[in-house]
This record gives C-alpha cells, structure tokens and sequence, in this order.
C-alpha cells in the first residue's frame, strides 16, 4: 500500500520514549523526516540516532516553547505535512474513589495533557493550514493533519485516575471542534486512544494501585496486569505502541484522506461502542 509520506515533514510530540518513540520511528519506516519533540534534555541525542530526524527538547505546556521548537523545526527541516501530540501523564495516585485525590492533583495532569495539546494545535494548526493551501496548487500525496492520543479512559470515566480521565475526554471533545475548524482549509485531525499498553505510565497506575493496597493483598506488576487484561480485554493481550503507531501512520496517508473528526481505538475490544 503506497502512504504518500515519503519525504513528508512530520512531527511527533512527545517522541523520547513509549508510544510517542514508536510513532516517530513508523514514520522515519515510511521514508518522512521527523522533528521529535520531548520535554526529555536526551531527545536532541536520541533522535540523532534515527535517520532524517530533528530532536528538540520542549515542554509542550509552554506554548512560547512550543512555538519556538514549531520555527525551529520548519527552519531545519521545513514546513510541516503532518502533527502528531503523543505526550500522556497521569496523577501518580489511585483514583477510586475520586476523593483518595485532592483537587490540588489536578491542574497538572490537565495542564499535561488537555493545555499542552491545545498549545501544539495553536501553534502548528497554522502551517498546517499554509500546507494545505500548498498542495491545493499541485500535487498533493497526502492531506495534511493534526493526531492527538487520548486514551480508552477518556471514553468510559476510568475511577484509576479520574484527572487523566477527564483530561482524555476532554481532548477528545476539543478534536471535534479542531476538526470541524479545519476542515475547510484541507486540514484534518483526529485521535488514536490506545488500550492496554506496557508503558511508564501503566506502570504508574500499579505502583498507585499497590500503594492503597495492604501488603498481604498486594501482587506483582506482571500478576496484576494480567489479571486486568483477562477481565477487560476481549483479545486477552497487551497492545503494544508499535500498534498505535502503524494507526497514526495511516491516519497521516494518503489512504485515510476522507476520515477526519474520528476517535479510534487500538485496544483489543476493551471498549466497544454499540
């Protein structure tokens, strides 16, 4: 199947490690140049690493950062097809019932993951839209587009971090009205929500889950997740990011040029809207 990317500027926020890494690399695989971005100080170094990569440290909560690294990477690589925010972090304490937390806990995780992709759509929706009218004049390989990752906690009002799940669900909302914003100009935006994925951060909820536990009840990370994929995931296995990234590579293609304004979920079936 031939993606049309070749060449394309991509570029991947929050590309230091987990799905964000696998997403930068399944499109380095297509032939595109990336420009990662991560908060991490070892980005510059680690996407030296990778062919046609640009590593920019940034914290994408800061949108003068983020607006700096967006004119750094068009200066460097030139101007942007395609955005991908894969930037995620929860509170670090077990949510249920809601009140284990403090409101205090929340602004952050929001901050991180709600503002700091608004601050990427601000800064990058723009070019985005200057890449469209771009292609309008000549041939175009692919639309250009805007993909957000959420999580199937934004879709079902998760009790494990209720911050993270409310700022998931918010960025989900905030892509429709992205999307239909967009659209006139040729620019489309959607998100991926991932499942089940062996990362830091569904590590972070162990860690939160063992900590409320008394220690005779406590289990290991390995007996603990696998007993939550049995109960929750129709496919009895993890997902892995190397399969979000392959969806955000196709949502970025040529292939996927009609379909904007989506939630699409790469979980094994663990939420299944009927």
């Amino acid at each position: 199947m031939e993606l049309g990317l070749a060449g394309r500027v991509v570029v991947v926020v929050g590309a230091a490690r987990g799905i964000g890494e696998a997403v930068a690399r399944a499109f380095l695989a297509e032939s595109a140049v990336v420009a990662a971005l991560d908060r991490d100080p070892a980005m510059p170094e680690i996407a030296r690493q990778w062919p046609r990569a640009l590593g920019i440290t940034v914290d994408a909560t800061c949108l003068a950062e983020v607006k700096a690294a967006a004119e750094q990477a068009e200066n460097a690589l030139g101007p942007c097809d395609h955005v991908v925010f894969a930037v995620g972090a929860g509170s670090g304490k077990y949510g249920f019932p809601f009140w284990n937390l403090e409101p205090g806990d929340w602004p952050r995780v929001l901050e991180i993951n709600l503002i700091a992709a608004v601050n990427v759509a601000h800064s990058f929706a723009p070019r985005l839209i200057q890449a469209a009218a771009r292609d309008v004049a000549g041939p175009s390989s692919s639309s250009p587009s805007l993909t957000f990752f959420s999580s199937v906690a934004g879709q079902m009002g998760s009790q494990t971090d209720p911050p993270y799940s409310a700022a998931k669900a918010a960025l989900i909302n905030f892509n429709q009205c992205a999307a239909k914003d967009l659209a006139p100009y040729g620019v489309r935006s959607n998100v991926i929500c991932p499942g089940m994925v062996q990362t830091d951060l569904n590590r972070g909820v162990y860690e939160a889950w063992s900590r409320q536990q008394p220690e005779a009840a406590r289990s290991t990370y390995e007996a603990w997740a696998a007993e939550k994929i049995q109960k929750v995931v129709p496919l009895n296995r993890w997902q892995k990011p190397e399969d979000s990234a392959a969806l955000a590579v196709f949502l970025a293609s040529n292939q996927a040029r009609e379909i904007t304004g989506q939630t699409m979920n790469v979980d094994g079936g663990f939420v299944m809207h009927w």
